[in-house]
């Protein structure tokens, strides 16, 4: 993946969190915080664990090795986490514009949550973020199904049709 790649993927990702966003903002608290099992059995679990850990992964990307998740994890309306994703949103595009093509190959040491270092291209863990987040999203819309609500569609085709390509640099 080159530069043009990365930014592309992370509009795509920015955009289908905003619609998972959309989707989550009118629940009530309650159908919000409810457990419907998994991983992580809430609406709210899941969709702070998304954005938390593209802020946690941003700190990575930026030097910082966090050893505990963020503070506004504990927070249990969807308001307060769609405010703290479109904060991560404009310091990752901040990130991102930096980026040329040879820091995607540079390698990038860090320290898991557990303390246990890793050190992976920076490239690689640039899709990593994003696919995570697709991941987790996949579970939100299954959340979403069971609490009677209809998912935003997220797919990458969709964002396509909507978004159209990235603009030639």
């Amino acid at each position: 993946m080159n530069c043009a790649d990365i930014l592309d993927l992370y509009r795509y990702t920015e955009w289908a969190n905003e619609r998972i966003a959309a989707a989550l903002l009118p629940l009530p608290e309650e159908t919000f915080n409810r457990d419907w099992g998994g991983s992580h059995p809430t609406l709210r679990d899941a969709f702070a664990h998304v954005v938390a850990s593209e802020w946690i992964w941003l700190e990575r990307w930026n030097g910082l090795s966090p050893a505990d998740p963020p503070a506004w994890m504990d927070e249990r309306g969807a308001a307060a986490i769609v405010e703290q994703m479109r904060i991560v949103n404009e310091r990752r595009a901040e990130f991102l514009g930096a980026l040329d093509e040879s820091s995607l190959n540079a390698r990038l040491a860090f320290k898991f949550l557990s303390g246990k270092a890793g050190e992976h291209r920076l490239g690689d863990l640039l899709v990593h973020v994003a696919n995570h987040s697709t991941y987790h999203r996949g579970q939100l819309a299954s959340m979403l199904r069971q609490a009677g609500a209809t998912p935003p569609g997220t797919d990458f085709v969709y964002y396509r049709d909507e978004c159209g390509p990235l603009p030639e640099a």
